[in-house]
């Protein structure tokens, strides 16, 4: 099975053009999946859909979580597909397992309030305030992951026409960029980046202090900094920012489509979620203006 895994993930970083975290998931759930058919005696060519329910009762009973089966499953599916793709299987094992359904957490977000205490704590007084004022202006600006935040490179920031443009695996969009994140950036990129780097050759937008490219870890430890610096109990993490982003555009009159657009989302029943948090007023807005609400 470990040529086949091999060939699977080859092909998914060459064909698929797989980000390096989703070919590290995939490979941690095939691997784990292997680890199981030697123990119990199975041969993976020889699986059936009985054999993979067995699997799966045996990752509940170990504890995993519901949202962890639900990967595992869809790693082994693309598995077994892409052997049938390449005429190695004739039939697809997988395909009498119901996927486990997985309960959508509530996502954790900030006030307008909170945003704003938060973004007011860099003070542009030296090289890391201007940096970091820059920074989370334009996480909460743009509803980016942090990985592909710090995956950004300065050719991707076009200041002039205020949009980023924003690169995942295979898939490509672009953001727009509020006015005073264009401002902070501006200022970042001017008076501080130029000073921060240490070789003209770093094309790396954010970061650390030493020069190098920003990492998740010291995107985090900002983050938290600030979020002790304004005192707010609230946990506070780059993704809460993300879904504070999202939340705020919907409770604007964002249209929702537009939203998952710019999150980046394959589905919409992501972007979804947030409709929970829409406000009264636009419940008052609808009941006043449909005629048969």
């Amino acid at each position: 099975m470990d040529k086949q895994i091999k060939l699977f993930l080859d092909f998914l970083a060459n064909d698929k053009k797989a980000s390096s975290n989703t070919l590290q998931s995939y490979k941690r759930d095939l691997m784990q999946f292997d680890d199981y058919l030697v123990e119990n005696r199975l041969k993976f060519m020889k699986v059936d859909s009985e054999d993979l329910n067995a699997y799966f009762d045996y990752l509940k009973a170990q504890g995993k979580k519901t949202s962890t089966i639900s990967r595992s499953l869809a790693s082994i599916r693309a598995f077994y597909q892409y052997l049938i793709k390449t005429k190695k299987l004739r039939k697809d094992p997988s395909l009498g397992v119901r996927t486990p359904k997985v309960e959508k957490k509530v996502p954790n977000i900030l006030t307008d309030k909170e945003v704003e205490l938060l973004l007011d704590q860099p003070k542009t007084v030296d090289l890391k305030g201007i940096r970091d004022k820059a920074m989370l202006e334009f996480a909460y600006a743009t509803g980016m992951r942090v990985t592909e935040i710090i995956s950004l490179n300065i050719e991707d920031i076009n200041l002039q026409d205020d949009f980023v443009f924003v690169h995942n695996g295979n898939k490509k969009r672009t953001i727009p960029i509020g006015a005073i994140a264009v401002k902070a950036l501006r200022e970042y990129i001017e008076k501080a980046r130029p000073i921060i780097i240490k070789e003209e050759s770093n094309n790396a937008l954010f970061v650390n202090l030493n020069g190098k490219r920003l990492t998740r870890q010291g995107f985090w430890k900002i983050v938290k900094y600030y979020k002790d610096q304004a005192n707010i109990s609230k946990e506070i993490t780059p993704h809460v920012l993300r879904h504070s982003f999202a939340t705020h555009l919907l409770q604007n009159g964002a249209d929702l489509k537009a939203i998952q657009t710019m999150l980046g989302h394959s589905d919409i029943s992501s972007t979804q979620v947030y409709m929970q948090f829409q406000n009264d007023s636009l419940k008052d807005i609808y009941n006043k203006a449909h005629p048969r609400a």
